[in-house]
């Protein structure tokens, strides 16, 4: 009788002994799977981290590597006005004519006065080099109250009338760097549309922005210099938004801040910067006819310098 019970007495031990051993290798199953997802998510994680850095490093190292284009048409980082077309192009303010709105500052001293253009125009040619921060408030009184006697200048062939374009106010636009796009921008047209410059910066100071403001964006500073009349559009629209002139902008404006070309080592402190045959103009911005007797002084200056002296003429001897 013992003989037959010792088995049945064994029978329930044996069954919790292999219900536990199952019961471990389903807990060593699902920890070895949870380690491996575990492992997999880090792995994953660390790929995605390591692809970004990658990205941003190519980023860099690109625009790192990426050349600095010159803008054609500059001489020393300056263009020439070849054209004073377009220049009516109605301002912010009031949709008044940039023209409009100078006559209405001060009819009595609106445009250089007769006998100031008249008499230079007798005179050598002079040289108004403009050193233009499109962000400067300063630069605006100057370009609005002289926009239309800087045209009949140019028009008369009585002076060259050069805009250096610069960046000095890049940090005043809320991280959008408008001042250095701005700059950039007038580079292309005066690249691709240089008879348009004139007007296009025109209409940037008279639509200027205010101070810590976020400016125009890039594409409507294209839609600007196209309508300013600027020709190839196409190419002028995509060198504005692709900022191909920008970094340009940057180290034109560098190189003014150590030292401005054909002077006695004077260096860009502020905008504008208005030079006649090299010299500072430090008068009212806003009074175009102390600017215009400006211009009459350095031409009759720069008239008697170059006139030749007289040679005596020899006493014939008796």
């Amino acid at each position: 009788m013992s003989s037959d019970e010792t088995p049945n007495a064994s029978a329930p031990s044996e069954r919790r002994d292999a219900v536990r051993e199952k019961a471990q290798q389903v807990r060593a199953r699902q920890s070895r799977s949870r380690l491996i997802r575990a492992s997999a998510i880090a792995v994953a994680a660390i790929a995605v981290v390591v692809a970004g850095a990658m990205a941003i490093t190519m980023t860099v190292s690109s625009e790192a590597s990426k050349p600095t284009l010159k803008p054609a048409n500059a001489t020393d980082d300056g263009f020439a006005v070849t054209g004073v077309q377009g220049v009516g192009l109605a301002s912010a303010e009031d949709g008044v004519t940039a023209d409009e709105e100078v006559e209405e500052t001060d009819d009595a001293e609106a445009t250089a006065t007769p006998e100031a253009s008249e008499t230079a125009v007798d005179l050598p040619a002079i040289e108004v080099r403009v050193y233009v921060d499109y962000l400067a408030a300063g630069a605006r009184d100057f370009q609005l109250a002289n926009v239309q006697q800087l045209s009949n200048w140019v028009t008369e062939e009585a002076a060259t009338v050069t805009y250096y374009p610069v960046a000095m106010l890049t940090s005043k636009s809320n991280g959008t760097k408008y001042s250095q796009r701005a700059a950039g921008a007038a580079a292309c047209v005066g690249t691709y549309a240089p008879d348009s410059f004139f007007a296009f910066t025109n209409a940037l100071l008279a639509q200027q922005p205010e101070m810590d403001s976020d400016g125009m964006a890039n594409e409507d500073l294209a839609a600007l210099a196209i309508a300013t009349g600027a020709e190839n559009p196409k190419v002028v629209r995509a060198c504005i938004e692709d900022q191909d002139y920008s970094a340009w902008a940057k180290d034109a404006t560098e190189r003014a801040l150590q030292e401005i070309p054909d002077t006695d080592g004077l260096a860009l402190t502020g905008t504008p910067m208005v030079l006649v045959n090299g010299e500072p103009y430090v008068g009212e911005l806003t009074d175009p006819k102390e600017f215009a007797q400006f211009v009459l002084t350095i031409a009759s200056d720069t008239y008697y310098e170059e006139a030749p002296t007289p040679t005596p003429t020899p006493t014939p001897s008796s």
